[in-house]
């Protein structure tokens, strides 16, 4: 599926998904829905292991929504356009292989809450984040009030949410917001190389952690120690899980399947 302010290209087995809508990256009703589609077929590609989400020139990741669609405070307007969000980011977050955000500038609302629903975020140095949501009337409806505070702790979502604070990379780094800073224009190398490390990786393994790592955010830890045993002994279906072992005793590289 195409969409003219979004592009994808892939590297490997990496598929790497470019918002490209100038000036400011923002996301719009048509590029959200193909945002959740784009996803969802490349769930589909055995071969992709990872997806990368940058924004096109050096300027803004993204700035999150126009708010031009919000002027006319008309409320079935605003229910739609929360649901888009919500169903393309949430499916970004479902999305089986790594998800890394290369922050390489603003990430400001929409912008910062689609970085948050990807597993990895790297940030440029000049790169700024925040939730302003609340300085025109509105509040981060796209995950931003529960997945910022998973990250960050109560204390920095507040400031961010309530104060709307804008954090530098380096305050992002020292907070757990990002995982890596790196120097203007290389956000991007830095996400292939990390997912090229990640393709190193059983491709159904990697599934089956993130998805247990992620449940920690919805049920008690004891509840997901009998899914993590479960998951580990469903491995043991797959081809992959032979053919690893099988690779570590002969001293070479896995041949994946995905399979």
């Amino acid at each position: 599926m195409t969409e003219p302010t979004l592009r994808l290209d892939r590297i490997g087995h990496t598929a790497v998904l470019t918002i490209d809508n100038p000036p400011a990256n923002t996301f719009e009703r048509h590029n959200l829905s193909t945002l959740a589609t784009i996803v969802r077929e490349l769930e589909l590609e055995p071969d992709i292991y990872a997806l990368i989400i940058s924004g096109a020139g050096d300027k803004f990741f993204s700035a999150g929504a126009d708010l031009r669609q919000f002027a006319n405070g008309d409320k079935a307007t605003a229910q739609s356009l929360a649901q888009l969000f919500g169903e393309a980011f949430e499916t970004l977050s479902r999305f089986r292989g790594l998800t890394i955000a290369a922050i390489n500038g603003y990430a400001m609302g929409g912008g910062l809450e689609c970085a948050l629903a990807c597993d990895l975020r790297i940030a440029e140095e000049q790169a700024i984040m925040s939730l302003p949501e609340a300085s025109v009337g509105l509040l981060p409806c796209a995950g931003g009030t529960q997945n910022l505070p998973w990250l960050v702790g109560e204390g920095w979502a507040k400031r961010m949410v309530l104060c709307g604070e804008r954090i530098d990379a380096s305050t992002a780094l020292a907070i757990g917001l990002i995982e890596q800073k790196v120097p203007q224009g290389g956000a991007l190398d830095a996400a292939i190389a990390l997912a090229a490390q990640a393709a190193r990786q059983s491709p159904q393994a990697l599934a089956a952690c993130k998805k247990l790592i992620q449940a920690g955010r919805h049920v008690p830890i004891g509840a997901n120690l009998a899914q993590e045993r479960e998951a580990f002994v469903r491995l043991f279906d797959g081809e992959d899980q032979r053919e690893g072992v099988a690779a570590f005793l002969e001293k070479r590289p896995p041949q994946w399947k995905n399979a």
